[in-house]
């Protein structure tokens, strides 16, 4: 990568602020101070090596999570300036740990080309949050150390020896009194450094996990950046051609776009600015669309694909099935909110579009047996949308004409506050005839299904409406499905899938749970979806108040109370539910849908990369990975029924 010629010491760091309330308010720093919130501590220092990278001067991150939980973040960077700020009046590195908004990142003399971290907070934030921090510094050939306890200084910068080389190594502890858990997870952290390997392209990521007697280790280095990263999005999916279409441009913005097809429905778009993932798109996302539209479209009249009577396809019908990433780089973007989620800068809406306008047609003419293929699913999803169009229409004038729009086998509930409804989508009609006895009037409305319903992985949305297993859901949730779904008319603020605990049950929650991620995706997001637990087991004994077990460990705990009470376990009658439909009424009420007593799991999409891969493994017509999903998990399933 080339670098950024620009000088990088004390004079570059600019300060903004100094550091006050982090620790009283971290959640406005790192969003919470759950398990998602110490992961965040990372990223801001890794994000700062990352962007080291970006300017061309650094190839390597080694990320460690040593014994006890402490994270060590060592990169070959060029290493904090060491000399003296002349505005705080001391090191430059103690301002950038010190000083909430201090940074090389500000301004257009700063040290740095692009970068993610334009707010500035990251390393003052992480060492306010910490109970402890060390920074060591390779640079003009001395070795640095400092170090802090809770952001305040106990071991000033002072120069300890001689280093060959350049570079910034971070170790820190997360204070265990703010944060909920200090326990990281390596999966997670594992899935954020492959994507800004991927983002990055050559440089070496690792990532080692020492906590156990054998340690863990990933090594991420991908040169070919974003065609990389779609073949591993596309691994698990049927691919219409083989390589995907890759643009390209330097300069003053950067612009990296990676595209390929599959015979999926589903449509995987997934944009950065700097690195930053911008989950709610931007204009760089919209330069992206309109020109995928218009460049297909001409495409197809020029090429007689698309005949007279035919109207232009449309931007859905084009990204039927797409699998993209888009990535750029801003020297100051404008993102709206301090979440940095959605692009703001208009000018990059027309550098985006006109690039893509130049390469992506003189693609589609140099290899016309892949415009071809990519076209012919673009016209057979523009004819499944228009039979999608006129079953919609159907199913809103059948409703017209109704006397009630709600389903039959709906029994709503009184109220119509959706902040306090409840639906449970209930397995079965015995279960479904317990609930409706059991619940609570006021505020819980039942709607049972009954047999195996719509893989909608393998459907398109014009065999999803009129489906006589997914249709009532649809009615009764009231808010639309697809492009259509508006999340401010959903009638329930709770939508709880309860199915029974074997292996019919998970298909079942499977399938629903496939079908709120691709069609009511919003509904997962904002966290309106909940899975609700009912017990394994039920022991009782005459003169002995029932115990309910929702696992085993709550059996084996159980089990143990009672013995303490100097009751033999032959004393005690167990009971194993196989079914919701054994339970009566009062039964259901008191284990599942007290909301004083049951247990619901909140369905979240934490990673909706990992996520997609996850259905599309599942669900999806490719039996090979499946199976590798199967065993290579098979050593944690629970409760399996045979």
């Amino acid at each position: 990568m080339e670098k950024y010629n620009h000088e990088y010491n004390a004079d570059q760091i600019q300060v903004l602020e100094g550091l006050e309330a982090v620790r009283k308010r971290p959640g406005m720093y790192i969003g919470s101070v759950s398990v998602r919130g110490l992961h965040h501590l990372v990223y801001e220092i890794v994000d700062n090596s990352v962007d080291e990278a970006l300017a061309g001067y650094c190839k390597n991150i080694k990320v460690t999570i040593e014994p006890g939980n402490v994270i060590c973040v060592e990169d070959d960077g060029r290493g904090i300036p060491v000399d003296i700020h002349p505005k705080t009046k001391i090191s430059a590195a103690e301002t950038v740990y010190t000083k909430l908004h201090a940074g090389g990142k500000f301004g257009g003399d700063s040290g740095y080309k692009v970068s993610g971290g334009l707010h500035g907070v990251g390393a003052s934030v992480v060492n306010a949050l910490s109970e402890w921090t060390e920074v060591t510094i390779k640079r003009d050939g001395g070795l640095y150390q400092m170090s802090f306890e809770r952001g305040k200084v106990v071991k000033k910068l002072e120069r300890i020896g001689d280093a060959e080389g350049s570079g910034t190594k971070v170790r820190f502890f997360a204070d265990g009194t703010i944060f909920e858990t200090l326990e990281y997870k390596y999966e997670v952290l594992e899935e954020r450094f492959r994507e800004m390997a991927f983002l990055t392209k050559g440089l070496h990521i690792t990532l080692r996990d020492l906590r156990e007697e054998t340690p863990r280790e990933s090594d991420f280095c991908f040169e070919g950046g974003l065609n990389s990263f779609v073949e591993f999005l596309n691994k698990n999916k049927e691919k219409l051609h083989p390589n995907p279409i890759y643009i390209e441009k330097d300069g003053e913005f950067p612009v990296e776009i990676a595209i390929q097809y599959t015979t999926s429905y589903s449509e995987n778009i997934y944009s950065f600015v700097n690195n930053i993932n911008t989950v709610e798109g931007g204009t760089h996302l919209e330069g992206f669309k309109r020109s995928l539209t218009k460049v297909f479209n001409d495409y197809a009249k020029s090429h007689n694909i698309l005949k007279e009577k035919d109207s232009n396809l449309q931007g859905d019908d084009i990204r039927e099935g797409i699998t993209a990433v888009i990535s750029v780089k801003v020297k100051e973007p404008q993102f709206e909110g301090q979440t940095k989620t959605k692009l703001g800068n208009s000018e990059v809406t027309g550098i985006v579009q006109s690039l893509m306008n130049e390469h992506l047609a003189a693609y589609l003419e140099e290899n016309p047996n892949v415009a071809k293929a990519i076209l012919d699913k673009c016209v057979s999803a523009s004819r499944a949308r228009e039979a999608a169009r006129k079953a919609r229409e159907l199913v809103r004038r059948k409703s017209a004409l109704e006397t009630t729009t709600l389903p039959g086998k709906l029994a709503d509930c009184s109220s119509k506050n959706p902040e306090e409804c409840e639906v449970y989508i209930v397995e079965g009609d015995s279960a479904g005839g317990s609930a409706k006895q059991g619940r609570d009037r006021r505020f819980q409305a039942i709607l049972p299904l009954w047999g195996k319903m719509l893989n909608v992985e393998k459907a398109r949305a014009d065999k999803i409406y009129g489906n006589d297993k997914l249709n009532p859901v649809i009615v009764a949730i009231g808010a639309g499905i697809g492009a259509d779904f508006d999340i401010t008319k959903i009638r329930y603020g709770k939508v709880i899938i309860m199915a029974d605990a074997d292996v019919d049950g998970a298909h079942i929650r499977t399938l629903l749970l496939t079908f709120f991620f691709r069609y009511m995706r919003p509904l997962v997001e904002n966290g309106n979806v909940y899975l609700a637990q009912p017990p394994l087991y039920k022991l009782s004994k005459r003169g002995m108040e029932d115990i309910y077990c929702y696992n085993d460990e709550d059996l084996a705990k159980a089990y143990k109370e009672i013995e303490e009470k100097g009751i033999a376990r032959d004393q005690v009658s167990i009971q194993r539910y196989k079914g919701l439909g054994e339970m009566n009424p009062e039964q259901l009420w008191e284990t599942t849908m007290d909301p004083e007593k049951r247990v619901l799991i909140q369905v979240s999409v934490e990673d909706a990369i990992k996520a997609d891969e996850t259905f599309t493994i599942l669900m999806g017509d490719d039996v090979a990975p499946r199976r590798e999903f199967i065993e290579t998990n098979a050593k944690f399933v629970r409760n399996l029924d045979i």
